[in-house]
């Protein structure tokens, strides 16, 4: 993100992905679809949204618990001040929220409207109990400005009611420090001072020396939810609003604010509210939770094993002569491949012998791998002869082997109908390395040369800049991939813009370092037509547990160059190492041709799966800028593809010299189409939203990175989802 002129706005940042508007979209199709659902209605288990966008009263929390994965949006507006928050629900005990607040008539400082952004932390201490209260910890805006900086131990209880009084009412009491504290304190119980509120602040490193020092104030209120869909809130906050009220924003007259809610559908709250004596506001609640699809999944179901004849009665059947002819294999081949291609998998190479038979298939359609491997194994048990009671199943990714799953046909016949077939039928199966290539085996004669292209219309957004918060481009892109061989593609994009909001900025960058990220508002504008992306790539797995990948030409808008990657990962093994090395240089504004900076960059990275879904990552090497330092990313990934995670980088660059943010840091976000659709597919929306991106810990994009590709056939991924292998 290109940084600022006059006035000096500290608080600026942006979101850089293709698809971030796409995310977007969907999310609140998804929400208006929803309307539909309104006969069903989980609200007492789940808390009501303040003006905050986490659990809460008006603008008060509470210490309440989102459902575990959600994923909530909160829009509110009161007194000029509207905050968009997006909240989730990382465990069932944490979550983390990310703010974007603009607020009008800011009159000091030669703010129009002050735009910050910010992160929330909270966690359960205590769940609710019948006699005791649930207890939570929170720490909001802790690594911001610090506008909205405050700490809080906040209890709620839950009373239901009865007779006259129907519904439940939640009392909740807290004490905040802070901005929470800042209208009726009682005193320091930690003692200690805090520093006032500076707008022209950098921000971006926790305040930890400020947290829960200074003067405390008590907070609390009520919420009465009258029945399913209405619900009522009252409280008494402990925000003085000083800076907003010092710069004529508000006018703030009471510590009382008042509030009713509608639950439109299962999920879109709506409310209406009045504060602090003086404003009328409203609050706009989604809660998205991955584990409750928007429209359920659909499988199309095939037909039953047929079980093979009786040994004993039709030994003929059972005969091996068949495995004699050098034919048998073409023609088992070519009997497979439609049968396979019913099911959306490819036949990539089969071997054959009298009693065993190894398949090697690509799979183009589910997400899940065990459902894949479910079909082929009973596409292979339809036409092998039956005399082949081994099967060997390996799926196949841009022509990696990842992992065999060796099931035994007589377990499939036996097990289909058993009433704990996934698990029983997983007892018996194994799942263990794939060799890189398979030998006295045929290959489909119809996969290579393969190739895909798509034009259509795309959208890229830029979010956060002081001047405008939402810019965009639109136009049309064309994207190729082409792959002559297993492992061999030859991809890029291009791109042709038709309408823009950059041209108009007149943002230039004042980084001292290297300007690898924030000259892109030149590279927007840098040309209507461009060559987004053009790279060979290759491929390969030189031994059982390991993987390697070489790609050449432009590898992203902004560099291009040549990457090397090694990726170790057994496929039982929670742990994977990799070194990626890579020499770029910038491209021009215009896409064609090249700058003179060019640096040498890589990283040695390390991965780990924890359970339950949590994935962890460490980047350690040197970055565009030449920086050194490392990454770390922990994200959560649910069995349906959706994910969700968080990374920051930190590097031998200052925070002075990295500028405003301190340092690189962000939030990953991919949403599986088919959680909206309701039909198998592997494609995906994602976005990664920064709230600055600067110079500092900037890492080159390459497209194809190996882990990724890897582990979705490895043996966590295909047993995570093994419930579904008979679908």
């Amino acid at each position: 993100m290109q940084q600022v002129s006059k006035p000096t706005r500290i608080v600026t940042g942006e979101v850089r992905k293709t698809r971030v508007i796409g995310t977007v979209f969907a999310v609140v199709c998804a929400a208006q679809a929803s309307a539909q659902d309104a006969d069903i209605f989980d609200v007492p288990d789940r808390p009501t949204l303040n003006f905050y966008g986490s659990p809460g009263l008006v603008d008060m929390p509470t210490a309440e618990s989102l459902p575990d994965g959600t994923f909530a949006i909160g829009v509110s507006n009161f007194g000029g001040t509207t905050r968009t928050t997006l909240t989730f629900q990382a465990t069932p005990r944490l979550s983390a929220s990310f703010r974007y607040v603009g607020i009008q008539d800011w009159n000091a400082n030669g703010f129009d409207t002050y735009r910050d952004r910010s992160f929330d932390l909270r966690y359960q201490v205590l769940k609710e109990r019948r006699t005791l209260p649930a207890v939570t910890v929170g720490l909001q805006d802790f690594a911001g400005t610090g506008i909205y900086a405050g700490e809080y131990v906040v209890a709620t209880k839950t009373f239901e009611g009865g007779g006259r009084l129907p519904g439940r009412v939640k009392a909740t009491a807290g004490l905040g420090w802070g901005r929470l504290a800042s209208s009726g304190a009682i005193g320091t119980p930690f003692g200690g001072t805090r520093p006032a509120f500076d707008p022209a602040g950098t921000g971006g490193s926790p305040s930890v020396d400020q947290w829960f020092r200074g003067p405390a104030a008590p907070f609390g209120g009520v919420e009465w939810q009258i029945n399913d869909r209405w619900g009522v809130k009252a409280e008494y906050s402990s925000d003085a609003y000083d800076a907003e009220t010092g710069n004529g924003v508000l006018v703030r007259k009471s510590r009382l604010n008042f509030g009713t809610e509608y639950q439109l559908s299962n999920r879109i709250r709506l409310g209406a509210y009045y504060l602090y004596g003086s404003e009328f506001g409203v609050n706009v609640q989604v809660q998205l939770n991955p584990n409750a699809p928007l429209t359920p999944l659909s499988v199309r179901p095939t037909g039953p094993i047929e079980p093979r004849p009786d040994r004993a009665v039709s030994p003929e059947a059972w005969s091996t002569d068949w495995s004699e002819s050098a034919q048998a294999p073409l023609t088992l081949r070519d009997q497979l491949t439609p049968v396979l291609a019913a099911s959306g998998l490819k036949l990539e190479a089969l071997q054959v012998s009298a009693n065993r038979a190894e398949l090697r298939f690509r799979n183009t359609r589910y997400r899940a791998t065990s459902v894949a491997v479910g079909r082929a194994a009973r596409a292979m048990a339809q036409v092998m002869p039956a005399s082949v009671e081994t099967f060997r199943l390996v799926t196949m990714h841009n022509g990696l082997a990842q992992s065999a799953v060796t099931i035994r046909r007589s377990d499939l016949e036996a097990l289909e109908f058993d009433s704990q077939a996934a698990d029983a039928l997983l007892a018996v199966t194994g799942i263990g390395e794939a060799a890189p290539m398979l030998g006295n085996a045929v290959y489909s004669d119809t996969l290579y040369p393969d190739y895909a292209w798509t034009i259509g219309p795309y959208l890229e957004p830029n979010y956060f800049d002081p001047d405008e918060p939402v810019r965009f481009e639109g136009g049309i892109k064309f994207e190729l991939n082409y792959s002559p061989a297993p492992g061999w593609e030859l991809g890029g994009r291009l791109k042709h813009r038709l309408v823009d909001t950059f041209s108009d900025s007149t943002r230039t960058s004042n980084s001292v370092l290297p300007r690898v990220r924030t000259d892109s508002i030149l590279y927007a504008r840098g040309s209507d037509t461009v060559l987004d992306t053009l790279y060979v790539s290759r491929q390969w797995k030189p031994g059982n547990d390991i993987y390697a990948r070489v790609t050449a030409g432009y590898l992203e808008r902004m560099f291009g160059g040549v990457s090397g990657e090694v990726l170790w990962k057994p496929v039982g093994s929670r742990l994977a190492l990799g070194v990626e090395g890579n020499y770029v240089q910038q491209r021009d504004f215009s896409g064609l041709g090249f700058q003179d900076y060019s640096v040498a960059t890589g990283h040695a990275s390390a991965y780990y799966e924890f359970g339950r879904g949590y994935l962890g990552q460490v980047d350690v090497g040197r970055y565009l800028a030449g920086d050194l330092g490392a990454t770390v990313t922990l994200t959560r990934e649910f069995k349906n593809g959706w994910r969700v995670g968080g990374f920051f980088t930190l590097t031998d660059v200052s925070s002075a010299d990295f500028g405003e943010g301190s340092f690189d840091k962000g939030i990953n976000l991919t949403v599986p189409l088919d959680w909206f659709l309701g039909t198998p597919g592997k494609r995906t929306l994602s976005t990664t939203i920064r709230p600055i991106q600067r110079d500092g810990g900037a890492r080159l994009d390459v497209p194809g990175r190996l882990y990724e590709q890897v582990r979705q056939g490895h043996r966590n991924a295909v047993t995570d989802n093994w419930d579904r292998v008979w679908e």
